[in-house]
């Protein structure tokens, strides 16, 4: 089976049994147990003992010293001067010297022995599944992801494509067009083509242009002459199909003309020419040119239904700020709220998301992906000073209610019978995923994680095949304060509070960075600051994707005993292989004392963190108050049950009992609920 397919199916606590009659059961659950605090608790019978040495290299059993090896207790023995001396010879000797044959380590740190682990780790429950069963388990996964008219994950978006190329989609509709050019620029299936429209072929152009010419400006095509048939063999396949949005490609009129002219289009029929003399030609009949024109002429009716009639309710949405903001009557503000009618679920929560954070005349941060990675733009004073689009507190009140009450509307009744564990309201649904890194114990951006009083959370990154990647920490306070925490900054404050294992630089065959934070300390030392958030960069400045690297967080008793890195004590290992230098990685509310997911991919090629705005995270922290996964199902339910035994769904994040035929839905199964979001 294709590693891939196995990673996925670990993810979701399944381990995966191939080949011949399994051997060596005791022994096998034995290491499970003591290395990872791995418990089999279906399909024992099936263990075998490649799963060892499967499970540790999601969870790292083997992970590279840090630069300090008596980590953290012998760091905080040392003074700032030797850490601070330390690691400028360090970084004499990898920069000036060039000397990346071995990882380097502290001229003072003295022998430690390590006191035997005794942690109490939180286990892990898995199953055992056969290969047969194992294909089954992934084709369900995909047709939920499938089923989704948001972009997937790059992990989402790999497990896909293996998928089709392997079985091909067996009937599987593709809701989302970003995914079906996605294939389609893998593959060269002409075939896919057939589930695009016209409007689509720049989107395709688009991809083509980044993934294979790494060029991210559609304007400056220099496309080879294969391309160019492809992209010419795709249009005449639309053509044939009788799929011409032409009113939607009036939008792009710039692009396609372009795009025609560099690929030498040659019009192979009737209604070709006209397409090919439309975009050519001086007039502009799109949708938008209409709504803009009512817009200028305060039509305001007008403009809403030009866009409701030829983009539909979704498009009224997307727009709703700009058209809020020229509503001039109690009247137009009542027809744009009857005008939320839209059955696109998906659009609607992140409505009901964006005005429940809005924050009235404060600068507004403009977040957005472009080939799966996310973009920032934060409003400057001038542009605050220079804004038209003003929206009113009692106008976002009003918004608010109606979105609400729309999405309520259209849920109701989806399911029977289900059972929600309270603890799903800590859990975010996914909305927007596209720039996630996937892994084990990897949750949706803006669920929240109770962190208990007498853990310490321990964030580690290691990597091969690349000398300096960095790990950081910055503390952000409610009046905009923010203090670093990295290899610039930590040689006078490792301290109880919080401790860092030191700047590794030369870890091409294998280094690693970790920071101890023990909250209790940290609130005494830093009390100006309420939330933590965590980093990794390339300092050696290449992308992650040419790299191996791999974050993510264990839970650490306060005393410590046992190595720098225990499996078992591992909540979260995931791959950081995105086309960029930047991630954020997960957060900390230090009020509530609360792990909060982030894993981001940024854009750019920062290769020092702490250079760019962070005050946009903070939005992800309160998710889960507007909405989350317990509020999402009980609108769906048409009854929320509170004995298991009579529920037909069971949605919780623990190990039950149910009978046969009920389906559970665990925090981690979010292809099944992206499924239900585009049911």
């Amino acid at each position: 089976m294709k590693p891939i397919y196995e990673m996925h199916l670990f993810d979701k606590h399944y381990l995966v049994s191939e080949g011949e009659q399994p051997e060596h059961q005791l022994e096998v659950l034995f290491a499970l147990a003591n290395l990872f605090n791995i418990r089999i608790i279906k399909g024992e019978k099936l263990v075998r003992t490649e799963m060892i040495r499967f499970a540790s290299s999601q969870l790292g059993e083997r992970v590279p010293e840090p630069f300090y090896r008596g980590f953290p207790e012998s760091v905080r023995q040392l003074l700032p001067d030797q850490l601070l001396f330390d690691q400028l010879v360090h970084y004499a000797v990898t920069y000036g010297f060039g000397h990346f044959s071995e990882a380097g380590h502290s001229l003072f740190e003295e022998q430690f022995e390590r006191a035997a682990f005794k942690e109490n780790a939180e286990i892990k429950e898995f199953s055992v599944v056969t290969e047969e069963e194992a294909i089954v388990l992934i084709g369900e996964i995909v047709a939920n992801l499938l089923a989704g008219t948001r972009p997937l994950s790059d992990i989402q978006y790999r497990l896909v494509k293996e998928y089709v190329i392997d079985f091909g989609l067996n009937g599987m509709e593709i809701a989302s067009k970003n995914t079906i050019v996605r294939l389609m620029v893998d593959t060269k299936n002409l075939e896919l083509a057939d589930q695009l429209s016209m409007s689509d072929v720049i989107r395709l152009v688009d991809e083509i242009n980044y993934i294979e010419y790494h060029n991210n400006n559609i304007k400056k095509l220099n496309l080879k002459n294969q391309t160019r048939k492809f992209i010419t063999g795709v249009i005449n396949r639309i053509f044939a199909n009788g799929r011409v949005d032409i009113i939607n490609c009036f939008e792009k009129k710039k692009l396609w003309n372009g795009l025609l002219h560099h690929i030498h289009y040659k019009a192979v029929s009737e209604e070709a020419q006209q397409f090919v003399d439309a975009m050519r030609g001086s007039e502009n009949k799109s949708v938008y040119s209409e709504f803009e024109r009512h817009m200028t002429e305060k039509n305001i009716k007008a403009a809403i239904e030009a866009l409701k009639t030829g983009k539909g309710s979704a498009a009224v949405l997307r727009n709703m700020n700009y058209i809020i903001s020229r509503c001039e009557s109690f009247e137009d503000m009542q027809h744009l709220c009857d005008c939320i009618d839209t059955k696109n679920v998906i659009v609607l929560i992140q409505l009901l998301i964006q005005y429940s954070q809005r924050k009235g005349s404060a600068a507004r941060n403009f977040v957005f992906t472009k080939h799966n990675m996310l973009k920032i733009h934060t409003e400057t004073p001038e542009e605050q000073q220079r804004r038209k689009s003003v929206i009113s507190e009692g106008q976002v009140a009003m918004l608010s209610k109606y979105i609400s009450e729309n999405l309520q509307k259209i849920l109701k009744g989806r399911l029977g019978k289900v059972y929600i564990d309270p603890d799903m309201k800590n859990y975010a649904l996914p909305i927007q995923e596209t720039t996630s890194q996937g892994g084990f114990g990897v949750l949706t951006r803006g669920s929240k994680l109770k962190m208990p009083e007498t853990k310490k959370i321990r964030a580690f990154t290691y990597w091969e095949k690349v000398n300096d990647i960095d790990l950081s920490v910055f503390g952000i306070g409610d009046n905009g304060t923010r203090r670093e925490f990295s290899w610039r900054t930590m040689a006078d404050k490792n301290s109880d509070a919080i401790v860092y294992s030191g700047d590794e630089t030369s870890g091409y065959n294998g280094g690693s960075e970790y920071f101890d934070i023990n909250f209790e300390e940290f609130r005494k030392m830093y009390p100006d600051m309420h939330y933590l958030i965590f980093c990794d960069n390339v300092y050696s400045g290449i992308n992650f994707e040419k790299c191996f690297c791999k974050a993510g967080y264990m839970t650490r008793d306060v005393i410590d005993s046992g190595e720098i890195y225990e499996p078992k004590t591992v909540k979260s290992s995931f791959m950081i292989n995105c086309d960029s230098t930047f991630a954020y990685l997960f957060g900390v509310d230090l009020q509530t004392n609360e792990f909060i997911w982030l894993n981001m991919a940024r854009n750019g090629s920062m290769t020092v963190a702490g250079t760019t705005d962070m005050s946009f995270i903070t939005d992800y922290f309160h998710v889960t108050d507007i909405i989350n996964v317990y509020t999402f199902f009980e609108m769906m339910a048409s009854e929320v049950v509170s004995d298991i035994s009579e529920a037909e769904i069971v949605v919780t994040n623990k190990t039950v009992e149910c009978a046969e035929g009920v389906e559970v839905i665990r925090e981690y199964d979010v292809d099944k609920m992206i499924a239900l979001m585009n049911k």
